[in-house]
């Protein structure tokens, strides 16, 4: 007797079912964020309007309900925080690193729309605290993510909101800046990640153990990254060891400037002296962003793109995590050449602020995220000079975590005495804090 097998289901029927799910799900979280986000500003307005500062008037749901939900929220990030911290520092104390292997949760993430539920984080976190709540608040955040309010530089109670609270400002002397002329300090408090010379053919960073991303499609194909054609890798070395002097004369980056044009990275390859290093803010972390040196910033990009967050199970199981996600590139020259700075945002972190551009919007409502999509660019005036920024004036700030990604040119020697060469003075899982030396030269 003959039994029956399974009936295969034609690959082309499950695939347009599974799309239909897909785009059925999104649909659905959409718009339950969208009916979420009216009713929060109608009852936020309602709030507002019946003098709602004091707390004894005004919607009696509202108050109660954002500060519970803050509540638990809260909880519930620091009993995971708690869980993944002491694995992460079991794994190091073994001399373990975690390799890229994708896994279910990290497909899940992408049915989600993690940017309208961005949003309405941020439309949460803007509603106004009542004056006698706001301290409890925020030292429950503090507790929960190692946050030093001491530093805070005004009392706890003129922090209106939470989202207030995140870009807070510290009290004066908190970050003293290296005052060493040869020195590159960090633009951000957090952990260092990744960091080192970018060297051969379409040059790459590592984002963890056994996956990495290119240059280029960080800083964007129109990005005057200084490569050279793989046949001039000598030349380009002679030219790179040049004095800064000498390298303000060529015209490299003008050209770039005047007509931008789509480079193809595969038969490129960076001159000497080009180097990168990956920070991570932690949501408990100062966050805002300073300049790293003294630099001229010609351009910024903004690449709209997905939110997915940026912890360290995320940078382990999502491909190109910092080239999906949103981000803004500023792009500009030093003594040294040529530096760039890519600030990334994440679930929650849809905001980016720029303070050298005020008006620049991100996470912005969009119909479709295509990876062919063009970034926003904008060439500061006036053109080749662009705008100054001082080492250790502030340049931008995230609502909570994030990470930033350096990429600059350095001094380097043609002697075999390294010396008077570019070095790192940190290590991979370092703390640093914004205006501490990341690397010097002599």
């Amino acid at each position: 007797m003959k039994f029956g097998g399974r009936r295969k289901v034609p690959p082309l029927i499950f695939s347009s079912e599974l799309s239909r799910f897909q785009n059925q799900t999104r649909l659905f979280f959409t718009t339950s964020v969208r009916r979420l986000q009216t009713t929060f500003r109608a009852r936020a307005f309602s709030f507002t309007s019946n003098g709602g500062g004091g707390g004894s008037q005004g919607n009696p749901f509202l108050l109660p309900g954002a500060t519970a939900a803050t509540i638990l929220m809260l909880g519930a990030l620091h009993i995971r925080r708690m869980y993944s911290d002491k694995k992460i520092e079991e794994a190091r104390e073994r001399g373990i690193e975690h390799e890229f292997q994708p896994d279910a949760k990290a497909a899940f993430l992408r049915l989600l729309p993690l940017r309208s539920i961005s949003r309405l984080w941020g439309s949460l976190t803007s509603v106004e605290l009542p004056l006698w709540v706001r301290p409890h608040v925020y030292r429950a955040w503090a507790r929960a993510f190692h946050s030093n309010l001491e530093e805070a530089a005004f009392p706890l109670e003129e922090y209106a909101s939470l989202q207030e609270f995140f870009v807070r400002t510290l009290k004066e002397g908190s970050r003293p800046i290296d005052s060493d002329p040869q020195c590159l300090v960090s633009p951000v408090d957090g952990t260092i990640l990744r960091f080192g010379e970018l060297k051969g053919v379409r040059p790459m960073i590592d984002q963890v153990k056994g996956f990495s991303y290119s240059v280029s499609s960080l800083l964007g194909a129109s990005s005057f990254l200084p490569l050279i054609t793989e046949g001039s890798v000598h030349e380009g070395s002679s030219e790179e060891e040049k004095t800064p002097t000498e390298k303000s004369k060529k015209t490299w980056w003008r050209v770039s400037l005047a007509s931008p044009k789509v480079r193809d990275p595969v038969s490129m390859s960076p001159m000497r002296g080009l180097f990168y290093c990956v920070i991570y803010l932690k949501p408990g972390d100062y966050h805002r962003v300073h300049s790293p040196v003294d630099w001229s910033v010609l351009v910024r990009r903004h690449f709209p793109g997905h939110l997915f967050p940026l912890n360290e199970r995320a940078t382990r199981t999502i491909r190109n995590l910092y080239v999906e996600n949103e981000r803004v590139v500023l792009e500009g020259l030093w003594q040294g050449g040529f530096m760039a700075m890519a600030a990334i945002g994440a679930t929650n972190v849809g905001s980016i602020k720029l303070f050298i551009e005020p008006d620049l919007r991100t996470n912005l409502p969009v119909r479709k995220l295509l990876h062919s999509q063009q970034p926003e660019e904008r060439v500061y005036e006036p053109e080749g000079v662009g705008m100054m920024v001082k080492k250790g004036n502030e340049v931008a700030a995230f609502n909570m975590g994030s990470t930033v990604v350096l990429v600059f040119q350095a001094q380097v020697s043609k002697e075999k005495d390294s010396s008077s060469e570019f070095n790192f003075c940190v290590k991979r899982g370092d703390r640093i804090r914004v205006g501490e030396a990341l690397g010097r030269w002599h």
